[in-house]
C-alpha cells in the first residue's frame, strides 16, 4: 500500500506561529490566536489519524465497515493518540530538564 502525499512526520504542528511572538499585541488578539492556532493544530492531527488509519484498515472500501476494518480503525485511532500524548509529554519533560540546568547554570 502506498501513501498518499503523507511524509510520515508531524505535519509542522509545532509550526504555526505563537501569540508570543506578537510583543505587547492586545490581548484579546493574542487569545484568539491562541484558540485558532490550537484549532490548526487538532485539526492537523485528525488529518494525519485519518490518513494514517485508513491507509492501515481500509483493503476494499464497500457500503459497510466489516468489524475487521471497525477493529483496526478503533485501534489505530487509540494508538495515535497514546503516541502524540507520548511524544507530548516527552517534549514538555525535555523542556523542563532543559529550563531547569539552564537556570542551574546562571546561579
Amino acid at each position: 500500500r502506498s501513501r498518499r502525499g503523507g511524509s510520515g512526520s508531524t505535519g509542522g504542528w509545532m509550526d504555526a506561529p505563537s501569540a508570543a511572538g506578537l510583543g505587547g499585541a492586545d490581548p484579546q488578539l493574542q487569545r484568539f490566536i491562541e484558540v485558532e492556532t490550537q484549532k490548526q493544530r487538532f485539526q492537523q492531527l485528525v488529518h494525519q489519524m485519518t490518513e494514517l488509519c485508513w491507509e492501515k484498515c481500509m483493503d476494499k472500501p464497500g457500503p459497510k465497515l466489516d468489524s475487521r476494518a471497525e477493529t483496526c480503525f478503533v485501534n489505530c485511532v487509540e494508538r495515535f493518540i497514546d503516541t502524540s500524548q507520548f511524544i507530548l509529554n516527552r517534549l514538555e519533560q525535555t523542556q523542563k530538564s532543559k529550563s531547569a540546568f539552564s537556570e542551574s547554570l546562571s546561579d
